[in-house]
């Protein structure tokens, strides 16, 4: 419930002590976030749709509001050299007034029209807030434990988690200023390791792979412990920028060569394939066979890979909790939502008691699973800290609730083979 109530928290956007919804907006910058956004919800996409309806109206009506005042302006200006050249007193009144009734004609007939479709805009823009309210619940808290956040000590470790996240993301001045606001104090050793790998990574973004490398270098033998492939990736990548540079860097890229003698027996068959290529520098490598070393999305993987073994020597999860948090959160919401509504509906009571335990079961997706779980066969529950998983002396697991109430008069039938044993020699599980 933990993830539906960050999820909600960002919905309802509280005001709160601290610059909470200027955090939300940095967190929601974050790629991750809005791609999965934009990707998971319907509702977010009906949003989308109409607002690019209103986009698009807004561009066309510029282009034609432009469009129609040029001519206007080119109208009056012809009107007004014929006035300087010919003078009024040369000129055919009753000519010069129909041209002037007719340029007032156009002005007015213009304006109008840009008045009426202005108005259709504003139509447009309401369909927007409808969209808005159509697809999104304005009141959530009837699916959010009310006091999740109520105890300090949950307040503390929910900004420590937006620091982190925070950290993790390169916001270095927001996450100083949340520190400073809700009182949390992050050790220095927790905030330098962020930092550096904020700034390799930015020199990876404007591919400098330097950085990268001394710290590769650096940890090598922490990387090789983790069979990590990162310092010979970036060796490769490096030679590759030097294959691109053409014949100019021939005798430099052979050099650099030498730096795959300790990934030999490991990376033969790419060595090979980075040395063969050395052949066609003079035509180009992009008109030869080897044309695939110069793919761009490269270095998107080796930025990925980076973040990977640096959090993995850390001991830090790949990616951000909060955001993991926050998606889960994005995807349990809707469905909780209709389930509200259908218990409503069917004044179903006794459903859904308890808000620390979910009605059903969500499936989040496999990225999502961090941990066993174990669903009781009997009573088709998945098993708590209240009712835990309990194994049988024949060996099969049942929820403690389904073997109380499966006991009869001190003896339990295992429901599963015909043992007869005593129901306080089952001893508990702990995954």
């Amino acid at each position: 419930m933990v993830c539906v109530a960050i999820a909600a928290a960002a919905h309802n956007s509280p005001r709160s002590p601290f610059k909470f919804r200027s955090v939300l907006t940095e967190l929601q910058r974050s790629a991750c976030v809005r791609e999965f956004l934009i990707g998971t919800m319907e509702q977010c996409a009906c949003v989308e749709r109409e607002l690019e309806k209103v986009l698009h109206r807004f561009v066309m009506y510029g282009h034609q509001s432009e469009e129609r005042l040029d001519e206007l302006l080119r109208s009056v200006c012809e009107i007004r050299g014929q006035l300087v050249a010919f003078g009024v007193q040369d000129a055919d009144l009753s000519v010069l007034s129909q041209t002037m009734a007719q340029c007032c004609k156009n002005i007015k007939e213009t304006v109008q029209m840009l008045a009426s479709r202005h108005k259709d805009i504003h139509g447009s823009v309401s369909k927007v807030g409808k969209a808005i309210d159509r697809n999104f619940d304005a009141e959530i808290s009837a699916v959010v434990a009310e006091t999740v956040w109520d105890t300090p000590e949950r307040q503390k470790h929910l900004s420590e988690t937006i620091v982190e996240h925070l950290y993790r993301q390169g916001m270095l001045s927001v996450a100083e200023d949340l520190c400073q606001e809700s009182g949390v104090v992050i050790d220095m050793s927790m905030k330098q390791p962020f930092l550096e790998l904020n700034r390799i990574l930015e020199a990876l973004r404007m591919q400098d792979l330097r950085p990268a490398l001394e710290w590769a270098v650096t940890n090598r033998q922490r990387l090789l412990d983790l069979n990590s492939t990162l310092e010979f990736k970036l060796h490769r990548l490096y030679f590759i920028s030097l294959l691109s540079g053409g014949i100019g860097n021939q005798m430099q890229a052979l050099q650099y060569a030498r730096h795959f003698q300790p990934f030999a027996s490991q990376h033969q068959r790419d060595i090979q394939i980075l040395m063969g290529s050395l052949v066609y520098l003079r035509h180009g490598i992009e008109n030869s066979p080897y044309r695939s070393l110069l793919e761009t999305n490269q270095w998107a993987e080796i930025c990925n890979i980076f973040t990977r073994d640096a959090c993995a020597l850390l001991g830090l999860s790949v990616e951000s909790p909060l955001s993991v948090s926050f998606a889960s959160g994005c995807m349990a919401l809707p469905v909780l939502m209709n389930i509200k509504q259908v218990i409503e509906q069917r004044q179903c009571s006794g459903v859904w008691t308890h808000k620390d335990e979910l009605p059903i079961e969500i499936d989040l997706g496999k990225k999502c699973w961090y941990h066993s779980v174990f669903a009781c066969p009997i009573l088709r529950q998945q098993t708590s800290e209240s009712n835990p998983p309990m194994k049988l002396i024949c060996g099969h697991v049942i929820s403690r609730d389904a073997l109380n109430k499966l006991t009869n008069a001190g003896k339990l039938k295992c429901p599963y083979c015909p043992m007869e044993q005593n129901p306080s020699h089952a001893k508990q599980i702990y995954f």
